[in-house]
């Protein structure tokens, strides 16, 4: 029963992912998933928290969330045991080469298409995550895309390139609020990762 239930739970959720992974496509879908998200999340500039400091909040929690579902949805040790399996094929590869054993490359040529299925399940394992966390991530993004929107003009300053517009591009198309975001999440993500060992190859 309580199989059937998380079974039932899990493809509740991917749909969902699927639902807001491709609905933001669409510019009317995404500003309603602002709108709506406004409800929720409104109150945070009224605190008097600048819009950077929001941002990193937000990050942290983005952060903080796909870590965790990173962990408890990815087998590590499948992914550890296939690279250390490639590893090892790819040294014996590698020696079999110098060697000019034709019939040990032959050999091992057959058992990498083996684990070509075996990387697909790999493939796979790595997509699904991606889903969960689109749950709470992409209505954070359409939130930040409708306050932007809705603010007109807001200013960060950063050092050592002086004052900007948020929407300004700072390379191609990457936003400087974008780039923010970013150079918040990277670290706290990697700190969140060390303290619950999530994704060490090692």
């Amino acid at each position: 029963m309580k199989q059937s239930m998380s079974s039932s739970l899990d493809r509740v959720a991917l749909i969902a992912g699927i639902l807001l992974f491709f609905g933001v496509m669409v510019e009317d879908y995404r500003s309603l998933l602002g709108q709506a998200m406004d409800h929720i999340l409104g109150w945070l500039p009224q605190t008097g928290l600048s819009f950077p400091v929001i941002l990193f909040i937000l990050a942290a929690i983005t952060g903080l969330y796909a870590s965790l579902v990173q962990k408890y949805t990815m087998d590590w040790d499948f992914m550890r045991r296939q690279q250390e399996k490639m590893r090892a094929l790819q040294a014996n590869m590698k020696a079999a080469q110098l060697a000019g054993d034709q019939a040990k490359v032959q050999s091992l040529q057959t058992e990498q298409m083996k684990m070509v299925s075996e990387q697909g399940k790999m493939m796979q394992m790595q997509f699904k995550p991606m889903l969960y966390i689109g749950i709470i991530s992409i209505p954070l993004f359409m939130w930040i895309y409708f306050y932007i929107h809705n603010s007109g003009g807001i200013n960060m300053t950063f050092p050592f390139w002086g004052t900007h517009g948020i929407t300004e591009m700072v390379l191609g198309p990457i936003l400087y609020w974008f780039y923010w975001y970013f150079v918040c999440s990277l670290p706290v993500s990697q700190i969140i990762r060390k303290a619950l060992d999530i994704g060490s190859m090692s």
